[in-house]
């Protein structure tokens, strides 16, 4: 079967996982003659340690039992289609059709994305590796360097916008972060640029300071360009786990996230956490880190991330 580059990236950034957790459903499969009692609850637990979640392993549970049931399968062979056809249920609030390109709306102008998550997830890394697919997409992409608390916060932005070939908006450190984001997007809309991306904090003193201080910067973007920001979103490390639940409620209730981006997805074998952030938030999963390179950001496609799951080395 011939593999597009962006597929086999997929496949490669998810080995750890694929290895670690459907490696063991391929074992389990070999090791039963029939689908029976055993054999379910040895793989809820191989759900559970793969960090799928205990609630989203329940629900996939329950439709494979029922499904056993009515469609009377007994061929442990079979189970696996059945396990894929329940993930790829699970992740239905990503919508159906496969995600095949970066693309922005015509309208707005410009299209107006917050970038937020805590530090050391990868955010930075994330928004130059965006501006660069939406560059190379041929868009106009301007990067908004609003998050001025950190040291070498603005070097780090600036370096991923020159690989981008992006333009970059900054002031120094310690600058009012909406001030900032409020001068990114006055310069997006005079250059008539098609998107702009905003960086912002990970970290204050305080969780309570920081989420304070992005409501600010969304408020402040709305009233330079009403109904801005047009989409929220997160960037969480997968390597984290069911901890990355709780940050994406935390978030969630300052500035409603609009979509999720995933990161490290190559460096760990808890990528079924995406699995369970579907099912429990219904918030989409937008784009996902499966490697180091300037390229290796991948708009989510989530026949393609089941599919590379499954699919044998």
């Amino acid at each position: 079967m011939f593999l597009s580059d962006t597929f086999k990236k997929l496949k490669a950034g998810l080995a750890k996982t694929r290895d670690t957790l459907f490696s063991k459903v391929t074992q389990l499969v070999g090791s039963k003659s029939a689908i029976d009692d055993e054999m379910l609850e040895r793989l809820e637990e191989i759900l559970i340690a793969g960090d799928v979640g205990v609630d989203t392993t329940m629900k996939i549970l329950d439709n494979i039992k029922r499904r056993v049931k009515q469609e009377r399968y007994e061929s442990p062979e079979q189970l696996t289609g059945l396990l894929k056809d329940e993930i790829a249920n699970v992740l239905h609030v990503n919508g159906d059709a496969p995600v095949a390109e970066i693309k922005l709306p015509a309208e707005p102008k410009p299209y107006v994305i917050m970038v937020v998550g805590v530090n050391g997830v990868g955010k930075t890394t994330t928004i130059g590796k965006l501006a660069y697919n939406y560059q190379i997409a041929g868009y106009r992409v301007v990067v908004g360097a609003a998050d001025t608390f950190r040291a070498a916060a603005n070097e780090q932005l600036e370096i991923w916008a020159k690989r981008a070939g992006v333009e970059i908006i900054q002031q120094p450190q310690g600058a009012d972060p909406a001030a900032v984001a409020f001068d990114s997007l006055s310069s997006a809309i005079s250059k008539n640029a098609d998107v702009v991306i905003i960086d912002t904090a990970g970290r204050l003193h305080t969780k309570v300071n920081l989420m304070e201080e992005l409501k600010k910067i969304k408020r402040v973007l709305d009233k330079r360009m009403p109904g801005a920001p047009h989409e929220v979103l997160l960037v969480l490390d997968a390597s984290t786990g069911q901890n990355a639940l709780q940050q994406v409620k935390q978030f969630t209730n300052a500035v409603e996230v609009t979509g999720l981006v995933l990161t490290k997805l190559d460096g760990t074998a808890k990528g079924g956490i995406v699995i369970a952030i579907s099912n429990e938030l219904k918030i989409p999963v937008k784009f996902i880190g499966v490697g180091e390179q300037i390229d290796d950001l991948q708009a989510f496609d989530r026949r393609a991330f089941v599919d590379a799951l499954f699919e044998q080395a």
